[in-house]
Order: C-alpha cells, then structure tokens, then sequence
C-alpha cells in the first residue's frame, strides 16, 4: 500500500479509501490510484481483510483429491459464483488418487474457515463435518447434518440393475463404493432392490467391497471374473472402477459386452471416450456443484429460502459395455 501511495503520490489513508471504495475521494484520484494499483500488480491480504471486515468474499472448496469426478463438480460452482462477487479457493489433498487418513476434513476446514473463507464446500466428506462458517456438502457421509447436494442414488443404482435385468442378466455383480459415505449406501441398496424386486436372489459371493478409488476395484473385478461361476455383468459403483473392470475382463481374455456387461456410475467424460462407450448412470455431477455453489453464497448472505437438502434426478446412458448374455 507504501508503494501505491508513493507511486500515485498520495497518503496511504487515500489508497486504503480507493482500495476500500470509501467515500470522500475525488474521481480523478480514484482514476489516480487505480493506476498505479494496476501498474503494481497490488493485491489486498485476504487474512487482513477478513480481520477488518469480518468477511473475505472468498469461499473454499475441499475435496480428499482430485477425480474428473471433482472437476466437473468444480465446474459447476465456479459457473454458480461467476459475476456473484465471490472468489474460490480449492484445497485439495496432493494426490490424484491418495489415500489420506480420517478426519481430513476438518483438518482443511480448520485452516480455510474463518479467516480465508466464509464458507466452504466440502466434496464426498468421510465423516459429520462442524464449522464456525456455512458449509454444504457434496455426496456427504451417511451422518451428515449440514446443508447437502446429492444425486438420487437409489434410483439410480436401480435404473441400473433393472437395464441389465431387462438384458437377460441374472449373475450380476456388484462393486461397492466407500463405505460410510451416503451414496454409497444407496447405490447399494439400489442394487439389492432391483434384484429383490425382478425375484433374482442376492448372492452377496458377488458383491465386493471398493471405496471409489479406482485401483481398488482391480482385485475385486479379478476375484469375481476369475470364478467358474462368474457374473455375466456387474455395475460398479463408480465409472472409475467400472472403467478398471473392464481393463480386467479385457486382460483375463473377455470381451466387453460379449463376455461380460459393465455399467458405472457418474458419467464421468472418459466413459463416453472409453472403448466401449460404458453405459452408466448420469448424475450431472455439474449441476451437483451449481447447486452447491449457489447455496453456499445464498447461506453466507443469509438469504437461503429453498431446502437444506437438494437431491437431484438421475438418467441411464446406454453406451456399448452392455449388451444381452450369451446363451
């Protein structure tokens, strides 16, 4: 603010007027200023902001890592906050695809709310979350109490198992997706429901246990497609693991819709550019974060009048991994 002022040839209590929009500046003064605010690259401290303030105008997104998954959700909170005033930071755990220990959450919540922030989004959070600041979650956990944006799950995993079932299917397999995680939990029970419901009993010798990371459906999809009696499709919770089931049945000599039918779930970009197309359940994973974003803004302004809990519509993509078994 020195440089500015010495730049501008003004006092430091004018340029903290301008870069406050206070009153009691001339026009040309202001012009003066913006100048050499501009010729400085000049940038406000966000924490000494906050502490005059009491409010950053920055809103946080956090996320155990980054998946096409997230980066579709993040495309949808960006566009809710464009033109609104606000700006974003997106913390995120260093790896693609790492693992990180309980609790993550809150150890990012900790460092952005308050002082960085005025709120945060928290993506696929593990566990109840508490802040000082609004928070939403994305796909929040089984537990959760905050404001919440998810798909409908269950009717989605249904949709699903019902588009294999009307296939001719009756051995189909299931790879779960993080325990503990709302989703999750639903897009199981959708799978459980549309077998109950056709009259196909559940043979739980099919269902394997992943958590979302796509990896961890590599020994689960080789367990269940190297058996004698091996299912003629399985849905995978998520399009990540689908997408490695088929990389699997493909290296144990399968073909993919011939020998074995693979849905996912997401409709992630790569499942449309995969070879096959994988059929799967889109849940507008953009629209996901819109909604997200735009509740966020509307809860730190405290003009939020809609439900605290959004769930949105799901619809079956039928690409080429799925086609009727072999007799």
């Amino acid at each position: 603010m020195s440089d500015v002022a010495r730049l501008a040839g003004v006092s430091t209590a004018t340029v903290s007027r301008v870069v406050n929009g206070r009153y009691g500046v001339s026009a040309s003064t202001v012009a003066h200023v913006r100048s050499a605010i501009e010729q400085l690259g000049y940038e406000t401290s966000l924490v000494a902001t906050s502490l005059r303030r009491s409010r950053t105008n920055v809103l946080g997104l956090v996320t155990h890592s980054f998946q096409p998954y997230t980066a579709e959700v993040l495309k949808g909170v960006m566009d809710a906050l464009s033109q609104s005033g606000f700006d974003l930071i997106i913390y995120a755990n260093s790896d693609l695809y790492g693992t990180y220990s309980e609790g993550w959450e809150k150890r990012h919540l900790a460092r952005l709310s308050g002082t960085l922030t005025d709120g945060c989004i928290v993506v696929t959070p593990w566990s109840k979350l508490e802040s000082s600041t609004p928070l939403v979650a994305v796909d929040p956990a089984t537990d959760s109490t905050v404001p919440s944006v998810m798909a409908d799950n269950l009717a989605g995993a249904t949709t699903a198992v019902e588009h294999l079932l009307d296939l001719g299917h009756r051995r189909i397999g299931f790879i779960a997706g993080r325990s503990g995680l709302a989703a999750a939990l639903s897009r199981e029970e959708g799978y459980r429901k549309a077998l109950t419901d056709a009259g196909v009993p559940i043979d739980t010798t099919l269902i394997g246990r992943g958590d979302f990371n796509p990896a961890s459906a590599v020994p689960l999809a080789r367990e269940l497609l190297s058996r004698p009696d091996r299912p003629t499709a399985i849905f995978a919770a998520s399009d990540g693991m689908a997408l490695k089931v088929v990389e699997v049945a493909k290296d144990l000599g399968l073909s993919v819709p011939g020998d074995l039918s693979v849905v996912g779930f997401d409709n992630i970009l790569e499942s449309a550019l995969a070879d096959p197309g994988l059929t799967t359940i889109d849940q507008s994973m953009y629209r996901l974060g819109h909604e997200a974003g735009r509740m966020l803004k509307s809860l730190v302004c405290g003009n939020w009048r809609g439900p605290r809990h959004i769930v949105l519509p799901t619809r079956l993509v039928v690409r080429g991994s799925t086609t009727a078994p072999r007799l």
